[in-house]
């Protein structure tokens, strides 16, 4: 690929993620007003024509891994940490 063509791809790359950005505030903007509207008539589930929306409480327990590190040290903290290898890719200008 040519340097030409990197960087058309790349410019058609931000205006997709332009596009999403918007998209995805869009989603969160709609979301919060069902959810406000769920809230302000008191349910958790609502039912509308064919849909039905849920907004529930959910609780869950998860590891304090902060604490754990405080609490035992950090030779036991490390001996259960792993690591992990990923790749990330991004774009600047």
């Amino acid at each position: 690929m040519s340097t030409i063509e990197i960087v058309s791809k790349i410019e058609s790359l931000k205006e997709w993620e332009a596009l999403q950005q918007e998209a995805a505030e869009m989603v969160e903007s709609i979301k919060d007003e069902i959810k406000r509207h769920m809230d302000t008539i008191g349910v958790e589930t609502l039912e509308a024509g064919q849909y039905i929306a849920r907004f529930t409480t959910v609780q869950s327990s998860r590891f304090d891994t902060k604490r754990f590190k405080n609490e035992q040290g950090e030779a036991l903290y490390k001996a259960y940490t792993k690591e992990v290898i990923s790749r990330r890719f991004s774009v600047s200008a």
